[in-house]
């Protein structure tokens, strides 16, 4: 596929090299998810996106290579089920069993993010929703980047803060300001949007980190390169202590996702917290996963 901007830099920001605490040992985290225990990591410079990609920019790379989704060659995709209107309910083929707010809607994709009779007017601006990880990879290589390691997206996400909760400090709402977009209310029938917002924000949305970089907390979940593994960063090898540049296990069935979502709640899923990780299979799409690209500098 041709290149759009053969790695151009502008809209990114430059994360100087350096140590970091990565990983997290708070106990109100999910240690099951592997965020702890808190190591020594040196990453080397690179450029990434201050904001995720736009349904604009992923529009373009649509325009200019013919690519069509997984979601569009699958048919469907998942749609939080608040979201769903009414033709999109005629749609409905079904609903995940463990977490039943998630529905199967034909002809859901990154176009017609809550199915049948949804666009994207006045979201233009917003995350490209409904991306896998094998498309958000396709993106990147038209544009001639790639996908942040997970290592480079906390420390990145991070600001140049140090093993602070979240990307702007302690305290989730300082002088109760809201600094991301995530759930307000009772999960998952009352969303209050005392953020803001109850569906995707802008990607310029909120005050950005140390680095600005915007919405690392909240808004969308972001796809990383690495594999998921809750163990394995805990036995990969280190140089004085150190480890260098890590990447995740050579193979897996899931892909890590970093950040949180507009979904995320303190009584449900607090993985807006800096250090927070989870995954999903390369081909899943949903309503809130997207990504942002880096390259090397």
């Amino acid at each position: 596929m041709p290149r759009a901007t053969d790695g151009s830099v502008e809209g990114m920001s430059l994360i100087p090299g350096g140590e970091f605490l990565m990983g997290t040992d708070d106990p109100g985290g999910f240690p099951a998810d592997g965020e702890g225990p808190v190591r020594s990591v040196q990453v080397n410079p690179f450029y990434i996106d201050r904001y995720a990609i736009t349904n604009e920019e992923f529009e373009r790379f649509v325009r200019e290579t013919d690519y069509k989704t997984e979601a569009e060659r699958f048919g469907w995709s998942f749609v939080f089920h608040m979201f769903v209107g009414i033709k999109a309910r005629r749609a409905f083929r079904g609903q995940v069993v463990d977490t039943q707010w998630w529905w199967g809607i034909d002809g859901a994709y990154w176009r017609r993010p809550e199915g049948p009779g949804s666009n994207l007017k006045q979201r233009w601006n917003h995350p490209a929703t409904h991306i896998s990880w094998n498309d958000a990879t396709a993106y990147c290589q038209w544009a001639g980047k790639r996908l942040p390691t997970e290592a480079e997206w906390e420390y990145a996400a991070r600001g140049g803060l140090s093993q602070k909760r979240y990307a702007w400090g302690d305290e989730l709402t300082p002088d109760g300001e809201h600094k991301c977009n995530i759930w307000q209310g009772v999960f998952p029938d009352e969303n209050s949007a005392d953020d803001g917002y109850k569906g995707t924000a802008p990607v310029d949305a909120y005050e950005p980190n140390g680095y600005g970089l915007y919405n690392v907390a909240g808004n969308i979940w972001e796809w990383t390169s690495d594999w998921f593994s809750p163990t394995f960063h805990v036995q990969a090898g280190q140089v004085n202590g150190v480890l260098e540049n890590p990447l995740g296990p050579p193979s897996g069935q899931a892909k890590t996702i970093r950040g949180g979502s507009y979904l995320c709640h303190d009584s449900y899923c607090n993985r807006y917290r800096v250090a927070a990780r989870t995954s999903n299979t390369p081909d899943s799409s949903t309503g809130n996963l997207g990504f942002r690209c880096v390259r090397d500098a």
